[in-house]
């Protein structure tokens, strides 16, 4: 049975909350879009709602050419809020999202969302989320939490930044869905300042990586969904 490859991408200022600075989307994503189209495959960009508002023309070429998803209001940490302040950052988040196509998707920063919190997200008409971890000791796998589809990520970022030689071997390892994260910062090169893992492989270097990992599973007849594809599939398969 053919693998399935997600990618998504946390679409926020650069490296949070250690910079300010947003050429990660002036530069960076442009880069991502136009590689991905270029293969005809479709990302899930997960925007953080003042990012969205920022740069509204990616967050609609998001939402027109690919999935749009959430990534919190301001990449603010949720286990850090009140399940009040917390509900009504997600809204206003969403009512912003919602501007430039229908959001379903989300992933808290950090991979911290409190598990009571997943009744926010069904209130507010998200159905699948990317929030839990393997590489942060998620052992259960893909899951249901208060009726959102639970599907976790498989690698830190930093794997893919890897020279191609080292990450291909992982690439091979990663069982089926594989949900892989990505940030604009990533694709642009980040100064030296910031920490080690804020400027490791990143500039144009990672956008070979990420097009020699999409010929990889292509090459090995994967299937590449967005999150949205991926829970429409789930919800077939499960009334079958």
């Amino acid at each position: 049975m053919a693998k399935i490859v997600i990618l998504t991408f946390d679409v926020e200022h650069d490296c949070p909350p250690f910079a300010e600075t947003k050429e990660g989307m002036k530069k960076g994503l442009p880069r991502i879009m136009k590689l991905l189209e270029e293969f005809g495959i479709r990302g899930t960009f997960l925007f953080t709602g003042r990012i969205a508002e920022e740069f509204p023309e990616l967050a609609e070429r998001a939402g027109k050419k690919h999935e749009l998803g959430c990534h919190g209001l301001e990449h603010e940490r949720f286990d850090r809020l009140s399940y009040e302040e917390a509900r009504q950052r997600l809204m206003e988040a969403k009512a912003i999202l919602s501007r430039f196509g229908d959001v379903i998707s989300f992933r808290a920063p950090n991979f911290q969302f409190p598990d009571e919190y997943y009744r926010i997200l069904a209130e507010l008409g998200f159905r699948v989320d990317s929030s839990k971890a393997k590489h942060k000791g998620w052992k259960s796998g893909i899951t249901e939490i208060s009726g959102i589809l639970e599907v976790p990520a498989t690698t830190t970022s930093i794997i893919t930044r890897l020279p191609w030689g080292l990450q291909e071997r992982f690439h091979r390892g990663f069982e089926s869905p594989i949900i892989y994260i990505f940030h604009p910062w990533e694709f642009v090169r980040m100064p030296r300042t910031l920490r080690p893992d804020c400027w490791f492989g990143t500039g144009e270097g990672a956008l070979e990586k990420l097009r020699k990992l999409i010929e990889f599973h292509l090459n090995s007849g994967a299937r590449f969904l967005t999150l949205r594809e991926f829970y429409e599939e789930y919800q077939k398969l499960k009334r079958e």
